[in-house]
């Protein structure tokens, strides 16, 4: 069992949290989701990226780079995303060693789960 805080930044084991859905679990919500994709980012979890990655968008095949340290997940705005939506967004900024990326997140439901679409890069 995994007893450390988890990175997507909620007061809560990792095992609890994000690992959870880590090990298959589907996420309740398109913010629960993008807070699992970001811990996953974190724990190196590429084969859960693309399994939340709507089949649409998704990418063949994806590469993390393991010098990447990520920092800290801050979450700026959401909009649906619910049990009670189909379609979700999420904005947030991650911030890494060096630096920040901010996106606003697309969310769909796609058989029954929700999914990660695309994301637009505001002006930071």
């Amino acid at each position: 069992m995994n007893t450390r805080a988890c990175p997507c930044g909620l007061p809560r084991p990792y095992d609890a949290c994000c690992g959870r859905y880590h090990s298959g679990a589907a996420a309740p919500t398109a913010e629960a989701l993008m807070r699992s994709r970001y811990s996953a980012f974190v724990t190196g979890e590429a084969g859960y990226l693309l399994r939340t990655w709507h089949p649409r968008t998704r990418p063949g095949r994806l590469e993390l780079d393991p010098g990447m340290r990520w920092t800290g997940l801050e979450i700026l705005d959401t909009v649906d995303g619910t049990a009670f939506h189909s379609t979700g967004i999420v904005e947030f900024r991650a911030s890494y060693r060096g630096g920040a990326l901010r996106e606003r997140s697309r969310f769909e439901r796609f058989d029954g789960v929700w999914v990660y679409v695309d994301g637009e890069f505001p002006p930071q």
